[in-house]
């Protein structure tokens, strides 16, 4: 029994400093990006290996700009559609996860998330799509990292530049010329709003754009002048 304990007990540390030593190489992470430029993320690794079992030289779309070379409009809409109190919370939005359960128990079942620009990041940047408790609680420490070290307009930038537009297209640069034929600079706050609403379910919107969400990106724009950005 003892040479239990004492296995189970060495288990328990060694189970705890590889927790330790990955919560630390995502922290590494973290901060260099906080001028770096992240060349891809843990969901465009998937979604590449997921396209290349169809066609194995299919390269995602994905081209990085500048914060300056993001509309404004697109900026807006998105914060407008995705997060309202970016600039004001701390990466998490208690109003809006309060909100967001008394609507899903409403209903009886979930149809609203409540997570922040920044704990979507945190999710698109190292975790996978899957829901469970334990990515749940990983997103919430790796949210916590990126706003203690990053500015809320790094927040926004990063997130513009690789959160996902549709099969295989990340970022804004790319979704703009996928969609419209033109730089992400060029976007008009019509077309802003109608990317910002894709957020949510880009691959299935990007198919199925129907009367519904079309009327969603009519109020998002009719609104989203009022949206404080960085």
């Amino acid at each position: 029994m003892k040479a239990i304990g004492r296995w189970t007990g060495r288990a328990l540390l060694v189970l705890i400093a590889a927790v330790v030593l990955y919560e630390c190489w995502i922290f590494a992470h973290v901060i260099w990006w906080t001028h770096a430029n992240p060349d891809t993320t843990r969901f465009m690794a998937l979604q590449q290996a997921a396209l290349r079992k169809l066609d194995p030289n299919v390269e995602i779309k994905h081209q990085w700009v500048p914060y300056a070379r993001i509309s404004r409009h697109l900026k807006q809409a998105v914060v407008a559609a995705e997060d309202d109190r970016f600039v004001d919370h701390d990466g998490f939005d208690w109003e809006g996860i309060q909100t967001a359960l008394e609507k899903n128990q409403r209903r009886g079942r979930a149809v609203a998330g409540g997570s922040t620009i920044s704990q979507q990041l945190a999710k698109n940047l190292f975790l996978s799509p899957e829901r469970s408790y334990f990515r749940k609680a990983q997103e919430a420490i790796i949210t916590l990292m990126i706003e203690l070290t990053w500015s809320k307009r790094r927040i926004l930038e990063v997130y513009l530049n690789v959160v996902e537009w549709g099969r295989g297209v990340f970022g804004a640069e790319a979704a703009a010329r996928h969609y419209y034929g033109i730089p992400a600079a060029a976007l008009n706050a019509e077309q802003a709003a109608r990317l910002a609403v894709m957020l949510p379910n880009p691959r299935r919107y990007e198919k199925h754009f129907g009367a519904w969400l079309a009327a969603h990106a009519r109020r998002i724009q009719a609104r989203m002048h009022r949206s404080a950005v960085p």
